[in-house]
């Protein structure tokens, strides 16, 4: 294990989780909302942010296990990390430009930058095998990944936010005006924090150098086979399952924690303030997981975050006031960055070690597919009853279908049937 690559490869996370903090979560859907749809109604520049996440997810979820493909067939992670990273904080950084009205500018930008951030996601991911041997703290180094994101977008959110409420201490006239400089500096820093990862992780030599033209036919080859294959990998199927059921109940809680606060009465202040606390919670409980993933095993680790997620899914159900849902942030801080890590670790136990990226990207767009279900349960839930509180309630459905399912994934199995699988790849033919 080389510590100084392992090292870049966790301050990327430092670095991209700015956009997912500033552009995703806090800054940008106020920004579209006000400005870039200024003239719309309300309700139509909500509909209109809407669809702009679904389009970005939509291409992300076809992309992903496509170019994953081709990027372990060519050994070419670095190079598709750095392709989509760019692309993430050029779109990041044009939105300095976009002025009111200009939705279809906004939209459009926020979908390259979804797909950047998300695509390197996929080859971020499956770097971690390649740097970090199974034997040598991968739950630990994984979740010190995590760890490093929450640090990082927490303390560029911080700075925005300042940017944005009080602007004169940045010498600029108005909030609008520290918005700007807010997404410019987005770009900045997940450009800066990058470059070690740049620098010191190379791409492998391929077995034999392939034209860039046709990544595009092999991967869509090789994800067929990808998903003909996965009957070889039953564990990793069973697992497949379990983390589409939990992880739709985790992004659910993310992306309809504040629709859900709203909806109670809780105030945009309190909203905000509420993310950045589970920003700077999430830090140490996400290293927390991640050695409890070294003692324990990543499964009963696990095991303890979703259980987590269940109180907060029945507590969340009774909240009435905003210091139920500061708490309520506090707890998905316990648990939020240590779910995914130990949950990333343990998947790529279960996946044959030259063909991580290939199945990386097909658990990113799998998860994403699977994820417009949470929201849809909880939409048509509250529609039903005529109570969102019945909504956050039915999301307890995904936390217990997916412990159920990962009860039965065998990991010292699994794990032995990807290196039988890498091992028989790796054989030289007759």
């Amino acid at each position: 294990m080389n510590p100084r690559a392992v090292r870049a490869w966790m301050m990327y996370d430092w670095a991209n989780s700015a956009f997912a903090t500033t552009m995703m979560a806090a800054v940008l859907p106020i920004f579209y909302i006000e400005v870039a749809s200024k003239g719309l109604s309300s309700s139509t520049s909500a509909s209109y942010w809407g669809l702009t996440q679904a389009a970005g997810m939509l291409l992300v979820a076809i992309l992903a296990p496509v170019l994953g493909a081709a990027a372990d067939y060519a050994g070419k992670k670095m190079f598709f990390l750095r392709g989509f990273s760019y692309l993430g904080i050029a779109a990041s950084f044009l939105f300095v430009f976009i002025g009111q009205g200009d939705y279809l500018a906004a939209s459009l930008l926020f979908v390259l930058g979804t797909v950047g951030f998300s695509g390197g996601n996929s080859f971020y991911d499956a770097l971690l095998p390649d740097l970090v041997p199974e034997e040598q703290k991968r739950e630990y180094i994984s979740s010190k990944g995590f760890a490093y994101g929450y640090v990082g977008g927490g303390l560029l959110l911080v700075v925005n936010l300042l940017m944005i409420q009080k602007p004169g201490l940045f010498g600029l006239p108005d909030g609008e005006a520290g918005t700007r400089l807010a997404f410019a500096s987005v770009a900045v820093w997940w450009l800066l924090f990058s470059l070690p990862l740049f620098r010191h992780v190379k791409d492998r030599t391929a077995d034999a150098p392939i034209p860039f033209r046709q990544y595009t036919r092999m991967g869509f080859s090789r994800t067929w086979e990808t998903l003909k294959s996965l009957k070889q990998y039953p564990q990793l199927l069973k697992f497949f399952l379990a983390y589409w059921f939990f992880n739709d109940g985790i992004n659910t809680i993310i992306t309809m924690a504040t629709a859900y606060g709203k909806a109670i009465g809780i105030g945009t202040s309190d909203l905000i303030m509420a993310l950045l606390i589970t920003q700077f919670v999430g830090i140490p409980f996400t290293l927390l997981f991640g050695k409890m993933g070294e003692r324990l095993g990543a499964k009963p680790a696990l095991y303890i975050s979703l259980s987590i997620y269940l109180l907060i899914v029945l507590l969340g159900y009774f909240m009435t006031s905003a210091t139920h849902f500061y708490l309520l942030a506090v707890m998905v801080g316990f648990v939020q960055g240590g779910s995914q890590a130990v949950a990333r670790s343990l998947f790529s136990r279960l996946v044959p070690a030259d063909r991580t990226a290939e199945f990386f990207g097909f658990l990113s767009v799998s998860g994403k597919f699977s994820s417009m279900v949470g929201p849809a349960v909880f939409a048509a839930t509250g529609l039903i009853t005529g109570s969102s509180r019945y909504g956050i309630l039915a999301l307890a459905l995904f936390f217990l279908a997916g412990i159920a399912l990962l009860r039965t994934v065998n990991l010292e199995q699994g794990t032995l049937e990807a290196k039988k699988a890498a091992a028989g790849s790796a054989a030289p033919s007759c």
